[in-house]
């Protein structure tokens, strides 16, 4: 446990990978993960709504929030420097918001003391491909595109939008995740060498 606190210190940097259904946010967080050497927390809302025999509830939802926030703090004793997001909290709350017009106040306060270092917001320009479990295709995928962007900007976080097809998306993230690295090195030179 010590380390996972360790991590909240700065030592850990969190990015992640958001957006509508079926935007490649499962591929560049795994292909991320590869690249930097890490691990990535995978998608759990996808994993249980799949195994569910009925319609998701409101109820599932909340157990969806809380086992994210458990599976985050699982993954940061996993992490080499470096921790990807296939989901987070930001989803979660605009999927209540949507759906059910309510939600828990706990994922606000969440929200609001997030530790996040950089948000990748992925982009519409790859086609939607329908399955079981997606349900937000068409229209409704871009004016979740807008929400996300939305809420990313309510609460201030650091975010970059990625675009492009194949290779091309992945190396604009990737672009966006080594401009975050060279920004933290930079800052902890100058609080280095600063006259004491």
């Amino acid at each position: 446990m010590e380390e996972g606190n360790a991590n909240k210190n700065n030592t850990l940097i969190r990015i992640v990978i958001t957006g509508p259904e079926c935007t490649g946010k499962s591929t560049l967080s795994a292909d991320l993960a590869l690249h930097y050497n890490t691990v990535f927390i995978p998608e759990y809302a996808r994993e249980y709504v799949e195994k569910l025999s009925r319609p998701y509830t409101y109820e599932d939802v909340v157990h969806i929030a809380e086992t994210q926030i458990r599976q985050e703090e699982e993954y940061e004793k996993k992490a080499n420097g470096l921790l990807f997001y296939d989901t987070y909290l930001i989803i979660t709350k605009v999927w209540f918001d949507v759906v059910y017009k309510k939600r828990p106040q706990w994922i606000d306060e969440k929200l609001k003391k997030n530790h996040i270092d950089l948000f990748l917001l992925c982009n519409t320009d790859i086609p939607w491909m329908p399955d079981a479990v997606r349900e937000n295709g068409g229209e409704m995928r871009e004016k979740l595109f807008r929400i996300y962007r939305q809420q990313l900007e309510y609460y201030g976080c650091n975010y970059v939008v990625i675009s492009g097809k194949g290779y091309e998306r992945f190396r604009h993230a990737m672009e966006a995740v080594e401009l975050l690295l060279i920004q933290k090195k930079e800052k902890q030179y100058a609080n280095k060498y600063q006259c004491r």
